[in-house]
């Protein structure tokens, strides 16, 4: 049996370039999602949704944050101005080859032409391209066309532009030429086959003619794996279909010399590869049956040794291996195919800090997650923390189930709220259940390792999806702490608490999971309009409670003290002939008004302002003016204290005749002093003679 495999199989330039383009935005680390599938192959989609690719249908699913990658097919004009409305991230992987029949049909339309489009309706690239065009027409086939033109002749006359799907079949898109050139008496016709199609569809006819049988390889969604199959039916007599090499086992090679291996243009190299050399393994099994006369190999059946011969591996499998080297960057694993299974040391352990060399040795038998199949290279990347990851999912659905609070740390935040790890596991957490009040900055949260009870876990969601609540933890928390207040709390019980709100008539205090009100009578000795004028939110202040009502679940609280009240400071520090540096703050006929310490004034008479007689207060003082005033009364009962300045210019008549006194009493001693002095002398003068 002779196997050929074609020169022009597997990706297109379009396509290679939008699987690199995901690759490339997925390594960046940030979430990503394609409109669709990137391509018509499951194979391809599965491997993306390992790395943590999700896909979306529409617009409006795409979550806040997320890069979103316009797919190789293309989209309408629509669905660019719904993204560029929610301002998301676009990566525009559409082929350069549909981008220019995007342009073709805009400008027929500006020229005054309508557009007419070959190609199947429902794919995504003829789709995309309508949604370019204000009246586009689509015909699938050259009949339809010919019915199109002929159900109203007033048509062929009109100004029309013809283009085909890039992948449509060129035998059938050169009849629709014809057809439209007989026809149309001013019609454009662009061929927009791509280039990579017409080589790989003429590569296919030549290698159907000369071959007994074709496997042509692809998804069985893909347009252009079609057109290959049918282009292979129309030379050959048996063409079989297959998504990937394991579908081989259900082929009837029998009777077969030669066959050809043909690929669509989104079919990935690893699956051709794999083909070709399971149809190599196919071809030595054949041979050694028709060549081996032994009773074993003729009582074993064909179909038993295909299967024995096609052992694969597919992205997204679990498999058990055996450890067989551990180095410094990988750990080599035999999976028991012919392909090198490895293990990258980041992905022995969720853990970054537990070493291979800590948890597994050579001759281990583990189990591993298949991430990714190398036919080319033939190896297989494997991975034991996808597997952790797994439990990890088990462990959030059992803790979703019990409503247990998980620990979690906050990685990233974005326009909808947060993103937490949780033991490898991405956990989304809505701005609204953050904790953080609206218009809050959710920032302040990044970095930090907090409780959160998670609310849904979807598994089957593309790439998976977890949802956690950290208010609802935090509500909780504040329930119990609110029911041990409320079992404790007794009135004259202090407290320490933060203030949380202002209003009009008080303040707002959360003392330890409940709020008690502090009436704004209670927040200061003195009158005060508005409790900003002593405390602001965020205040951490000493409260004690007044009154309770348990029933309707009120506090209210107080915040002045004793030690507090303005007049006790003052007869602490001052008495009744003590000197005081004043602040003049009223006048009045009678005097003026004067702030000792704040919270007591006191009267300056108008008779104590100066050493003369004044007409009014003003004469002399102004509001804000700081004097120095002798304390002269104060009136304990009443609260009320007597000023005056005027002591400290002028002594007052007491004062004058207390000094007189002092210096008469001054006087007598200093006459007295010389007259004893004289007397003393006459004595001793008689008493000599």
């Amino acid at each position: 049996m002779k196997v050929t495999l074609s020169e022009n199989a597997g990706f297109c330039f379009g396509v290679r370039r939008a699987v690199e383009l995901v690759e490339k935005t997925a390594a960046e680390g940030r979430p990503v999602v394609t409109l669709g599938p990137i391509v018509h192959n499951r194979h391809v989609v599965e491997r993306f949704r390992a790395l943590g690719v999700r896909e979306v249908s529409d617009v409006a699913e795409v979550p806040e944050g997320a890069a979103v990658i316009i797919r190789a097919h293309g989209v309408g004009r629509d669905v660019y101005e719904a993204l560029e409305a929610r301002g998301l991230a676009v990566v525009d992987a559409t082929c350069p080859f549909v981008e220019r029949i995007h342009k073709l049909v805009r400008m027929a339309e500006a020229e005054g032409r309508r557009p007419v489009i070959f190609g199947t309706r429902t794919h995504p690239e003829v789709v995309g391209i309508c949604g370019w065009c204000a009246e586009p027409v689509v015909v699938e086939s050259p009949e339809e066309l010919e019915r199109w033109l002929k159900e109203a002749p007033e048509r062929r006359n009109q100004p029309l532009a013809l283009a085909a799907q890039t992948t449509s079949n060129q035998n059938l898109w050169k009849k629709v030429e014809e057809i439209a050139n007989s026809l149309c008496t001013n019609c454009k016709t662009f061929d927009t086959i791509c280039e990579a199609t017409e080589n790989r569809q003429t590569a296919a006819a030549l290698l159907a003619a000369q071959s007994d049988a074709m496997i042509v390889v692809g998804d069985r969604t893909s347009s252009n794996t079609k057109q290959l199959a049918a282009i292979c039916r129309a030379h050959c007599g048996r063409v079989f279909a297959v998504d990937n090499a394991a579908e081989l086992a259900d082929c009837d090679f029998s009777g077969i010399h030669t066959i050809g291996i043909t690929a669509g243009a989104s079919t990935p190299a690893w699956i051709i590869k794999e083909v070709n050399q399971t149809m190599d393994e196919i071809k030595t099994v054949v041979e050694e049956v028709q060549t081996t006369d032994t009773a074993a190999t003729t009582e074993e059946s064909f179909e038993a040794l295909l299967d024995a011969s096609i052992k694969t591996l597919n992205t997204g499998d679990t498999v058990t291996g055996t450890v067989v080297a551990i180095g410094t960057t990988e750990v080599q694993v035999d999976l028991g195919t012919k392909h090198a299974g490895y293990i990258p040391c980041d992905e022995v352990s969720a853990d970054p800090n537990v070493k291979p060399e800590d948890v597994l040795h050579v001759g281990d038998e583990i189990k591993v997650f298949v991430v990714r199949v190398n036919d080319q290279e033939g190896t297989v990347q494997l991975s034991r923390k996808k597997l952790d990851g797994m439990r990890v999912w088990d462990e959030l659905q059992e803790a979703a189930d019990n409503k247990t609070p998980v620990e979690a740390k906050i990685t990233e935040t974005n326009k909808g709220g947060l993103v937490a790890n949780v033991k490898g596991v991405r956990v989304f957490i809505p701005a609204s259940a953050s904790g953080v009040a609206r218009g809050g900055n959710l920032e302040e949260l990044k970095g930090q390792t907090v409780k959160v009870r998670i609310t849904e876990v979807n598994r089957e969601r593309r790439g998976g999806r977890v949802v956690g609540s950290i208010r609802a933890v935090a509500n909780e928390e504040r329930k119990a702490a609110q029911e041990k207040i409320w079992s404790e709390i007794e009135v004259g019980k202090k407290y320490t608490g933060v203030v949380k709100s202002l209003t009009s008539y008080g303040a707002f205090v959360d003392i330890g999971g409940v709020d008690g009100m502090v009436h704004v009578s209670e927040l200061s000795w003195r009158r005060i309009k508005n409790p900003a004028e002593v405390v602001k939110v965020g205040d951490v202040i000493d409260v004690y409670v007044i009154a309770l009502d348990p029933e309707k679940r009120k506090i209210s609280l107080g915040y002045k003290t004793a030690e507090m009240n303005p007049w006790n400071q003052f007869t602490a520090k001052y008495n009744v002939g003590d000197v005081a540096k004043v602040k003049v703050v009223k006048m009045m006929t009678f005097g003026a008004f004067a702030e000792i310490v704040p919270g007591v004034d006191g009267l300056i008479h108008i008779s104590q302002i100066a050493d003369r007689r004044i007409a009014k207060p003003e004469d002399v003082l102004t509001v804000g003016q700081e004097v120095d005033a002798k304390i002269i009364d104060i009136d304990a009962e009443n609260k009320r204290i007597s000023l005056s300045i005027r002591a400290l210019l002028n002594p007052t008549v007491e004062e004058q005749a207390k000094a007189l006194a002092e210096e008469a009493a001054e006087a007598v001693v200093e006459t007295a002093e010389p007259a004893a002095e004289a007397v003393e002398e006459v004595a001793e003068t008689v008493e000599a003679q």
